[in-house]
């Protein structure tokens, strides 16, 4: 689609020039000759540029531009003008203008001005839309689980966001850390500034410092030019330090005194540099021992440890398991282009019985394979990888075969709905979309199973 530029001008014969000019350049324009025409034009029609005059009979250019901005500050505007000055075009750009151009001006010119005013239009609708895209992606509808352990969680949460606490995750590998730092950043005050994850496992010894704090230039063998470090890359915004256990002794203390002073010194500098940054950190391991142990600063430990957010493994939220089952299986089904609506009972049975050592990843992980290797509507166990039944051998004894299998799989089934429309507060349509059916065959099943639903304080 060709860019549409709306071009003010009272001088009709020099507008429908430079108009036929624009249109040469592969552009579609709109001419006016009064802010009137102007104003009835931006209502009416699609514009991603204004280029006006600024003396015109009647209403002005400037005139124009106030109510742009008041109106559409989305719309870059252009002026033109014959007065131009140092300190006319200062004022014009105070005022919200994008650019100004001085007759008489060459075609090119004008065009290359357009030209910049549609790329910076296009890149803040771009990064608009990733932040939106993110925020979507860690807000707390993504922080999927009904059961108590989880609600503690999402509390804990709820209470930090605001505040400029230093916050630690604990948890076991795979219980969605990172996850829950990004929900933080992303729902506190500095959600419109960088959020910067290290994993203080992942890099050496030798390069950590660097990576953290930055490095001057000469600073060792090969640092050939200064680095700013993630600290200052995350000023403003928030640091999260991924498997902080792990961190060296030596960096620890820069850390310690970073938390302390909110400032440090770039590797082989004497130039200290002060941040505003939010730390989050995380770890699998138990540092109230590793402290005990020497392995790790108790200033440190009791720095980091003023919000403590402890995960539970998902072994410890089994109701939590076919809720985030099918959030994973809608993503996946809708990157393999697969008409794949939910799991059989068998299926959610096994994954129900089974420990998850790798918690939610392993989870989403087994997912994915099924559908990769599923080629019917539902996920059965026969898709299913072969580790969901070794932790958990079938027993053969008559005592483990169900009395009543109808019973038994209601049951089941009602476990799986109730917890779904406690996760959405009774919302039926979000919880029939989370257990993958439509809200009619949810409405049928609620009440085959008698269950009975309170709008305004949630399941019964």
């Amino acid at each position: 689609m060709r860019p549409s530029i709306l071009l003010v001008d009272d001088e009709v014969r020099l507008g429908e020039v430079v108009a036929a000019a624009l249109q040469a350049r592969d552009f579609d324009t709109l001419l006016a000759s009064s802010v009137s025409e102007a104003l009835a034009l931006i209502s009416s029609e699609r514009i991603d540029v204004v280029v006006s005059d600024m003396r015109m009979r009647g209403q002005s250019g400037r005139e124009l531009l106030a109510f742009i901005k008041r109106e559409r500050p989305d719309l870059p505007v252009i002026i033109m003008t014959a007065y131009a000055s140092v300190r006319s075009a200062v004022d014009i750009v105070k005022e919200g203008a994008f650019d100004y151009i001085a007759k008489p001006f060459e075609i090119d010119d004008m065009v290359a001005t357009i030209d910049r005013a549609l790329k910076l239009t296009n890149a803040i609708v771009e990064n608009q839309r990733l932040r939106g895209e993110i925020g979507g992606r860690y807000s707390f509808e993504n922080l999927i689980g009904g059961s108590a352990p989880f609600q503690a969680v999402l509390q804990q949460i709820t209470e930090v966001c605001a505040s400029r606490a230093t916050v630690l995750i604990l948890g076991e590998s795979g219980t969605g850390k990172e996850l829950v730092a990004r929900a933080v950043h992303f729902n506190s005050p500095r959600a419109d500034k960088p959020f910067l994850a290290v994993n203080c496992a992942a890099i050496p010894e030798a390069l950590l410092e660097s990576e953290l704090f930055g490095h001057a230039k000469g600073a060792f063998s090969g640092a050939i030019a200064a680095r700013q470090g993630r600290f200052a890359a995350a000023d403003g915004g928030t640091l999260f330090l991924d498997e902080i256990g792990d961190m060296p002794g030596s960096i620890q203390a820069k850390v310690l005194r970073v938390l302390q002073e909110q400032a440090f010194e770039p590797v082989g500098s004497d130039k200290t540099v002060k941040v505003d940054v939010r730390i989050i950190a995380a770890t699998h391991q138990d540092l109230r021992a590793m402290v005990s142990a020497g392995t790790f600063r108790e200033d440190l430990f009791y720095r980091l440890n003023v919000f403590p957010i402890t995960l539970p493994p998902l072994r410890d939220r089994v109701g939590d398991v076919p809720l985030l089952a099918q959030r994973f299986l809608r993503s996946h089904a809708d990157d393999m282009a697969k008409k794949i609506s939910g799991f059989t009972p068998a299926a959610e049975a096994a994954m129900a019985a089974y420990s998850w050592p790798g918690n939610i990843r392993e989870l989403q992980n087994c997912v994915e394979r099924a559908v990769i290797v599923s080629h019917g509507s539902l996920i059965d166990v026969m898709d299913l990888p072969g580790y969901v039944f070794e932790s958990a051998p079938r027993e053969t004894s008559a005592a483990a075969v169900p009395a009543d299998l109808d019973t038994e799989l209601a049951n089941i089934e009602r476990d799986f709905i109730l917890d779904a429309l406690r996760c959405t507060n009774g919302v039926q349509v979000k919880a029939a979309a989370m257990l993958g059916i439509s809200e009619r065959s949810l409405w049928h099943r609620v009440k085959k199973l008698g269950i009975k639903i309170d709008a305004v304080v949630g399941v019964e």
